[in-house]
């Protein structure tokens, strides 16, 4: 997943917003074959390095809370895409984080005058010492940050929206977002041939519990995507995706499965 190129910025016109330096683009860690990873476990959950600082996408986002100075940006990037590839607009109720997991909804409060908002984590960011959220400009406005640029806020995650309000259409429920629990498997092999893949699963049948094959297409074709094991938590099926490269597999990793 590429992420947006930006300038270091001190104080900034409306017409630019008050973010500052939001990074280069990541360095990316070791690349899953075609035809993955899987939904559940998206890209932006993988560690990334800006700046030669490494970060780690936190696994959930329940409990969460941080106080340090919120930013926002605004035209300049208005119409080019966030890091989970949706495409900005400061006119939404949106925000950027380093590390809370992607749709994560945060409480903003302003400390500074005890305004509150809240916002959907759409977006890696900032990049700057003491900065710990790029609210969008609307966000901004609303707890007043727009005209001085920065303030001090607490975070506070509330999780993935569940319901909406039918007259405001902003979210009133909400659900832990939690990356390590669920069903997980380990991805070791994708083809594009279904009786090489068969082959493949047949034989990793004889030594390996719950060998299968999920079927993946997109844009490029379709991939038979070859899986073994089963756990119901991430870190156990890393475990074994990292066992199995030890033994000699090419490529392996984890994923989430429905």
């Amino acid at each position: 997943m590429k992420i947006r190129i930006s300038l270091l910025i001190g104080f900034m016109l409306l017409v630019f917003g008050c973010s500052a330096n939001r990074g280069t683009t990541p360095e990316p860690g070791r690349q899953p074959p075609p035809g993955s990873p899987s939904k559940k476990i998206p890209a932006t959950q993988r560690p990334y390095t800006i700046n030669g600082i490494e970060y780690t996408p936190l696994a959930r986002a329940d409990g969460f809370v941080q106080t340090g100075i919120a930013s926002w940006y605004g035209n300049k990037f208005h119409g080019r895409k966030t890091s989970n590839g949706e495409i900005y607009n400061m006119y939404d109720m949106t925000a950027a984080h380093k590390t809370l997991p992607m749709n994560t909804w945060v409480s903003v409060h302003n400390l500074e005058n005890d305004r509150k908002v809240v916002a959907r984590i759409n977006d890696r960011g900032p990049f700057v010492t003491g900065r710990v959220i790029d609210l969008s400009y609307t966000g901004a406005k609303e707890i007043g940050i727009a005209g001085p640029g920065t303030a001090k806020v607490k975070v506070t995650a509330l999780g993935e929206a569940t319901s909406y309000s039918p007259t405001t259409h902003k979210p009133v429920e909400f659900r832990p977002v939690d990356y390590y629990t669920g069903n997980f498997t380990v991805q070791v092999g994708a083809f594009q041939i279904k009786a090489n893949a068969e082959k493949y699963r047949d034989n990793l049948s004889e030594k390996y519990p719950n060998a299968h094959i999920v079927i993946f297409t997109d844009d490029r074709g379709t991939f038979y995507r070859v899986r073994i094991g089963r756990f119901t938590n991430l870190k156990d099926a890393e475990r074994f995706s990292e066992k199995l490269l030890a033994q000699g597999f090419a490529s392996t990793f984890a994923v989430a499965e429905e």
